[in-house]
């Protein structure tokens, strides 16, 4: 969904378990809690807090 990066809760090389919220991201005046879809290591954090981020972006990938 469209909107801004207010937090960032991973960094690069983190271990996060399926489920475990690695953003928070405001759209539309509510802070929305991204979740990651799958355990592993976080191999990159494509974006940083008060970014604007569109539909479909890449914000973290965990492999």
């Amino acid at each position: 969904m469209p909107g801004k990066v207010i937090r960032l809760l991973v960094a690069e090389e983190d271990e996060v378990q399926e489920g475990g919220v690695v953003v928070i991201l405001e759209a539309m005046k509510m802070e929305n809690e991204l979740r990651a879809d799958r355990s592993g290591m976080v191999k990159q954090v494509a974006v940083a807090p008060g970014d604007d981020v569109e539909l479909g972006q890449v914000l973290v990938v965990i492999e």
